[in-house]
């Protein structure tokens, strides 16, 4: 008999795809897991249990999370509801007020901030801007175009007649074919370069405006326009801000136009003669379609479309400068709008296929930008994201996907660390927020929206804490969870399930400090072993000898070595009561399993634990015998 033993000191590869089982060979293969759940890679290669989410409020239906920071003292999380804006400072709402958006419209929204004001638009509502004056003082209210732009949508034949007696005024507009619609009652006109308001339509070739600019005539002519966005075309689509002009992406009938305003002036979108200051206009033109889904300011203008993504450049960026390029074909989804973000300088954004999530990043040597999948070995955890956020501090790229699953991306590329995990809760994560490390989540439960956060203080999901000067056994509060069993750790230490009836627990025995909320478990499943011999016969039958864990700072730890999950015993004699917190854990866990076994697929070992206790692995040391 030979005995082997085999060292995993990394986890940086996350969870494989089960289309990856055959492929030992591949370096991903060294540093992944079969299975990795409710946990998160940490960049130097360790597992360790997620937090717990804190519940904070009640929605009062489907959410958009949108992260505001004012300065680096003052940030704010805004919660988008159904013609509704809701500001939260911390755990607080501070101050709520009415938006023109329904809550249809939430998942298209799109949005950028600049100092105290956050601009929204959807192509069917008209943009909004959003201000700040204070803590709890916010206004909601439509743009104002200082210049807006024009555009040529009938045919380049059809004529526009003013009437005969005037060119100041109110005029009345003949059009040679079908050209007016109700909506456009509001709308503004271009003929021959000057401006008017129509104020009423009659027919779809007569309408009444008025004059805000002389008129150069009255004859026909084909020299006219109307405005570019109205309720008869479509707004902006999506929206940034970069080299100091406001872009605007796309509309519902110029879904591939690009709209730069002028240097400075960021309302104003009148073309005026070209002069390096003024505004900007063009279209991706392309043998695809090339709908424009997102745009992203970094070294250069990014623009991600439905079949590709472009490279707008031009230092600086003027009509004579302007350069158009197209750099992948990966293209972004188009039921809804998940905003790419910013990870060390790449920029990352979600596939259209729903498969994906790819890094789109710039090369020195090539000049131009490159799409790497960054879920190829992982695609099983990625199926059509719907938001996505990144943490910073701990350098996690959250995923929600339409599932309400979470997939978490520890990102880290200086140390080639790629490795995804996968969230499960009791319920479904629809919606994401970071703030300074703080992640937000709109998590659906039993059919109502709650507003949870990620908090290292806690074990437990929708989670509550409490504390009371002497131990008490009846805590309340707890309504969210009315009717729902429930996890307790009291005092620092787990209790058993209990049941909340009319808001409250009761604990037995009592307790000063409590934390309840819904439980979840956490699973580490390696990969099968590769046992190839030099032939390239697998070895088998096979016996697990024994499994060390390096572990850190860990309070609870159960392994299932082929009989089920097993608690693992920290506690020594002399140490605290059984009923106190168990204390923190460093250093190695060896045990011994006995048997055989011939599926060459079957895990060595695993861990699966519910217990609400931090859990943190370094490495694990497999010794193993294999029959000659």
């Amino acid at each position: 008999m030979a005995q082997s033993r085999m060292l995993k000191t990394s986890f940086t590869a996350g969870e494989l795809a089960p289309e990856l089982l055959g492929r030992p060979d591949l370096r991903a293969h060294a540093n992944g897991a079969r299975r990795l759940r409710n946990v998160f890679i940490q960049p130097t290669g360790g597992v360790t249990r997620r937090p717990g989410l804190r519940h904070v409020a009640a929605l009062p239906g489907p959410a958009r999370l949108i992260a505001f920071e004012f300065n680096t003292e003052q940030t704010y999380l805004l919660a988008l509801t159904g013609g509704a804006l809701h500001v939260f400072i911390g755990d607080a709402q501070v101050a709520q007020l009415a938006g023109p958006w329904t809550e249809a419209m939430l998942p298209q929204l799109a949005f950028t901030q600049s100092a105290d004001t956050l601009l929204l638009c959807h192509p069917d509502m008209v943009p909004q801007r959003v201000t700040r004056s204070g803590h709890a003082s916010w206004t909601v209210t439509p743009w104002r175009f200082t210049g807006e732009p024009f555009h040529r949508f009938a045919d380049p034949a059809v004529t526009l007649t003013a009437s005969a007696s005037a060119t100041t005024g109110t005029v009345a507009l003949a059009a040679s074919a079908p050209v007016f619609q109700p909506g456009h009652a509001g709308v503004r006109f271009r003929i021959g370069g000057q401006r008017v308001l129509v104020t009423a339509v009659g027919s779809a070739t007569q309408a009444t405006a008025m004059v805000e600019e002389t008129l150069p005539g009255t004859e026909a002519t084909t020299d006219w326009e109307e405005a570019a966005f109205s309720p008869v075309r479509g707004w902006p689509v999506t929206l940034c801000f970069h080299q100091d002009r406001l872009v605007l992406g796309g509309s519902r009938e110029l879904p591939n136009r690009l709209w730069l305003s002028r240097s400075g002036d960021l309302f104003n979108f009148d073309l005026g003669t070209g002069l390096d200051d003024q505004a900007i206009e063009f279209g991706l033109m392309s043998d695809q379609v090339n709908a424009i889904r997102g745009l992203f300011s970094g070294q250069h203008l990014q623009v991600f479309t439905s079949g590709a993504e472009w490279m707008v450049t031009g230092t600086p960026l003027t009509p004579g400068s302007i350069q158009l390029h197209r750099q992948t074909r990966v293209g972004s989804p188009v039921a809804r709008m998940v905003p790419p973000v910013d990870v060390d300088g790449a920029t990352i954004f979600a596939a259209r296929s729903g498969r994906g999530v790819f890094e789109f990043a710039y090369t020195e040597v090539q000049q131009s930008y490159q799409a790497n999948d960054l879920a190829l070995v992982s695609q099983h955890l990625v199926r059509d994201p719907v938001a996505m956020t990144y943490d910073q501090r701990r350098r996690l790229l959250h995923v929600a996907m339409a599932d309400g699953t979470l997939a978490t991306l520890t990102l880290y590329r200086a140390e080639q660390v790629t490795a995804w995990t996968r969230q499960e809760t009791a319920g479904a994560i629809r919606s994401l927020a970071d703030i300074e490390g703080m992640v937000w989540a709109v998590v659906e439960r039993a059919g109502t929206m709650r507003l949870e956060r990620f908090d290292e203080a806690l074990a437990l999901d929708a989670a509550l804490t409490g504390s009371a000067a002497a131990p008490q056994d009846r805590w309340t509060g707890l309504g969210h969870l009315n009717g729902r069993g429930v996890g307790v750790v009291a005092d620092g230490a787990p209790r058993g399930g209990a049941l909340v009836a009319d808001g409250a627990v009761t604990l037995d025995p009592p307790a000063r400090e409590v934390q309840v909320g819904l439980p979840f478990a956490h699973e580490i499943e390696p990969l099968p072993p590769d046992l190839t011999s030099a032939l390239g016969v697998r070895a088998a039958p096979l016996r697990l000898v024994s499994v060390t864990f390096r572990l850190l700072e860990t309070r609870a730890l159960a392994v299932d070595l082929g009989r089920g999950p097993q608690p693992v015993t920290f506690r020594r004699l002399g140490t605290a009561l059984l009923d106190a917190a168990p204390p923190a854990f460093t250093g190695d866990v060896r045990l011994r399993a006995i048997g055989w076994q011939r599926d060459a697929l079957a895990p060595l070992w695993r861990i699966a634990d519910d217990t609400p206790l931090p859990m943190t692995l370094l490495s694990v040391t497999t010794e193993t015998r294999i029959t000659d």
